[in-house]
């Protein structure tokens, strides 16, 4: 079904399962600060505490490399490493990552390590955080710590998980941390200061590490997929995927971060509707931004159907009564796994991994003790079924990993929104592997071939 050598995996991210969120352990993120503050986080009291996966290390690589997987996407928690930022390094907090390492790489397992998921330390957003140009040097300096220390055995890594959530939704409308509404200006400002970062880390791994390394980002976006596979449908549907528009969510986009990484240049389109909103980008800027990159990472969950209009244009098309809708209310459109890898290719011409996806999914444990998820092997079999037709419609998809390997702190939305292949009981933190655990396991076996035709 799949080719040979595809690379399955599960992920994860540092606050969300980590915990060890003590003084001692680690420095404050702008999570930490946000949950305990502002009253935005379901479930703030636990928040800190991920699902104590520091604390239950060998048991949760048991589990991970229980699934036959070949890979494990986790990130690292700078402010572990560098409780302040910069300048100190926490000897245990970076030992942990030892730790982990050779813990999966024990269990034959690849580590594939991204250097920031949305934890900036709280030391550095009291000194402007993104809005401030020095962060690009601060990064690059937390980067080459990680790299100095891992990158022996650290093969594959990514620099920024998707900048479009980070900074439309901590930055514009203030959901997550640090919570902020700022006016589209000063988000510009930052969404360059992180596109520098990124091109800057690259640089750095390039430069530092020991073992040669594979280098991508893990960016997300608006995925558009066509209401008929008519050719002006088509066409709508690429032209919407990488649009950018000044409407609610305009964060939100493909281009506005992907075109300057991949092709030395913000989208034309783009320019024109921020207008005098867009930073001033000093010369060599782009440059730094532009650095050569492996792989492409794909985090998609959904889409929106869209079609022609009759003036070359493109429109939404709604949804019917009663489709169906994750429990974050999200709609089901497996379509997308067939598109924009299409899409994204054609663009980009990088190799593609799908690097998050999956749902949230009403998930408890039974009173013979299993957890059945029909629904989940459901999705991801309809799912993971257009992706193999992506593939073989000659889409460059080399690997696909699950969100989320366990039950995790949702962001804001707490512990209600479960996406693991194994049920957390955040009581307890006792571990239960879910019905759609042994499916995936099975999936990566056969290299998906218990998908069908």
């Amino acid at each position: 079904m799949f080719p040979k050598g595809f690379v399955w995996g599960v992920a994860s991210s540092a606050y969300q399962v980590e915990g060890a969120a003590g003084p001692e352990q680690r420095g404050e993120s702008v999570w930490d600060h946000f949950a305990r503050t502002s009253g935005r986080v379901r479930d703030a009291e636990v928040a800190s505490e991920g699902i104590r996966q520091v604390d239950r290390l060998t048991e949760d690589v048991g589990l991970i490399a229980g699934l036959g997987v070949g890979a494990y996407r986790c990130s690292i928690a700078w402010p572990r490493v560098l409780p302040e930022g910069r300048g100190r390094v926490n000897v245990e907090g970076i030992g942990y990552y030892d730790r982990l390492v050779d813990a999966l790489l024990a269990a034959g397992v690849q580590p594939w390590v991204t250097l920031f998921h949305w934890d900036l330390p709280l030391a550095l957003h009291h000194k402007g955080g993104w809005m401030n140009r020095e962060i690009v040097d601060w990064f690059a300096d937390y980067t080459a710590v990680v790299v100095d220390r891992l990158s022996d055995r650290v093969e594959h890594w990514m620099t920024i998980n998707e900048p479009q959530v980070f900074l439309g939704h901590g930055y514009a409308d203030g959901v997550h941390a640090p919570g902020q509404h700022l006016p589209r200006a000063d988000v510009l400002l930052a969404t360059h200061h992180v596109l520098m970062a990124h091109g800057r880390a690259v640089q750095v791994i390039r430069a530092r590490a020991h073992k040669q390394p594979t280098v991508g980002w893990a960016p997300v976006g608006e995925s558009r997929y066509p209401a008929s596979e008519k050719a002006a449908d088509v066409e709508a549907a690429r032209a919407a995927t990488f649009s950018v528009t000044g409407g609610p969510g305009w964060a939100n986009n493909n281009t506005w971060y992907s075109d300057p990484v991949v092709l030395g240049e913000y989208p034309e389109d783009g320019l024109r509707v921020f207008g005098s909103d867009v930073p001033r980008v000093r010369e060599g800027d782009l440059a730094v931004i532009r650095q050569p990159l492996d792989f492409y990472g794909i985090n998609v969950y959904q889409g929106r159907r869209v079609r022609a209009t009759a003036d070359g244009g493109w429109e939404q098309v709604a949804f019917g009564p009663g489709h169906p809708h994750t429990q974050f209310q999200w709609p089901v459109t497996p379509e997308v796994l067939y598109w924009t890898p299409r899409f994204l290719h054609e663009r980009y011409q990088l190799p593609l991994y799908v690097t998050e996806n999956g749902l949230a999914s009403m998930d408890w444990v039974h009173r013979d003790g299993t957890v059945p998820d029909p629904g989940r092997i459901d999705f991801l079999s309809r799912y993971l079924g257009q992706l193999a037709r992506s593939i073989r419609d000659g889409a460059d998809v080399r690997g696909y990993f699950h969100w989320s390997v366990f039950d995790n702190m949702e962001w804001a939305e707490g512990t209600r929104m479960r996406f693991g292949l194994v049920h957390v009981d955040y009581s307890t933190f006792e571990r239960v592997p879910k019905q759609s655990y042994g499916w995936y396991r099975e999936t990566v076996r056969t290299n998906g071939e218990n998908l069908g035709a």
